[in-house]
């Protein structure tokens, strides 16, 4: 099992991600890539991971939670139960110990960090970080939730430029 923490965003000017609980932004384009990333395997027996912490969970409307056709892990202090829609971890850390242990290690491709901004940079600080897919939205939102300044050591490897730029990152230390 790799245990590599892939994160996935989209961020206005500004590096907005959030406003008042939810996105600023509603783009079915990035929506379709976000649930294509996040969801698509190259093995038909696993799913991905959709890690996030418990305030990007409750952004998510009910009626789109749990993220189908992917394994929820929520982080948080606070002591919750989530039935069997959820996995409930303390850390990153407490999450990859139960990520690598059955059941689990057999079920996982990927790991995929969906937010909020405090879980990104948590992740880009992890010794398991790998990858960044970072949407940047050629407009300003309002927000009151931002995208954590990127490690200047983050190189960027791919940049498409549409309306969405879409880049990818990697960290070389």
């Amino acid at each position: 099992m790799n245990l590599n923490l892939y994160l996935i965003a989209a961020a206005c000017e500004g590096m907005g991600i959030g406003v008042k609980g939810a996105l600023p932004w509603k783009l079915k384009s990035e929506m379709a890539f976000f649930a294509s990333m996040t969801t698509n395997t190259k093995d038909p027996g696993k799913k991905n991971v959709v890690l996030m912490g418990r305030r990007t969970w409750e952004c998510i409307p009910k009626k789109h939670r749990p993220l189908q056709n992917r394994i929820n892990i929520i982080l948080t202090s606070q002591t919750l139960d989530y039935g069997n829609d959820a996995i409930v971890c303390k850390s990153i850390p407490h999450a990859l110990e139960i990520i690598e242990k059955p059941p689990l290690k057999d079920q996982v491709e990927r790991i995929w960090v969906i937010g909020g901004s405090s879980v990104y940079k948590a992740a880009m600080e992890s010794p398991n970080f790998h990858r960044l897919y970072l949407t940047r939205i050629k407009k300003h939102f309002d927000s009151d939730t931002f995208f954590p300044s990127i490690p200047n050591n983050f190189v960027l490897t791919q940049y498409v430029n549409f309306i969405l730029s879409y880049c990818i990152f990697l960290n070389f230390t």
